[in-house]
C-alpha cells in the first residue's frame, strides 16, 4: 500500500509498504494491504512502518528512524490517518 506522511513543515515520508502500526487514541493498532478504508484520531506515539523495499537515499531524513534496512519508525505527537484505497495518509504534528 501507498504510505505519506505529512506534517504542517514538510513531508516525511513517502514510499510503498506492507503493514503499518499507529498510535490511536484508543490503543496501538495495525493496518495491512487491502485493510478496510478507516479514519483515526492519533495520539503521541511511533509509527512502526515496514517497507516493501530498503529506504532509498532520496526517502532518508531526520524524523525517519531506521531499525532495519526494511523496518522505520517515526515519532509523532498526534494527527489523523485516513486509509481509502489502499493508501494511507498519516497527517502528523
Amino acid at each position: 500500500m501507498k504510505l505519506d506522511i505529512i506534517t504542517p513543515e514538510s513531508g516525511i515520508f513517502s514510499g510503498e509498504v506492507t503493514s503499518v502500526s499507529l498510535p490511536g487514541k484508543d490503543g496501538i493498532f495495525q493496518v495491512l494491504n487491502n485493510h478496510a478504508p478507516i479514519i483515526s484520531a492519533l495520539s503521541e506515539g511511533i509509527l512502526s512502518i515496514d517497507l516493501e523495499s530498503p529506504l532509498s537515499e532520496e526517502q532518508k531524513n531526520e524524523a525517519i528512524e531506521i531499525e532495519s534496512p526494511e523496518k522505520i519508525s517515526v515519532k509523532i505527537k498526534g494527527g489523523v490517518a485516513e486509509l481509502t484505497n489502499n493508501k494511507l495518509i498519516v497527517l502528523a504534528e
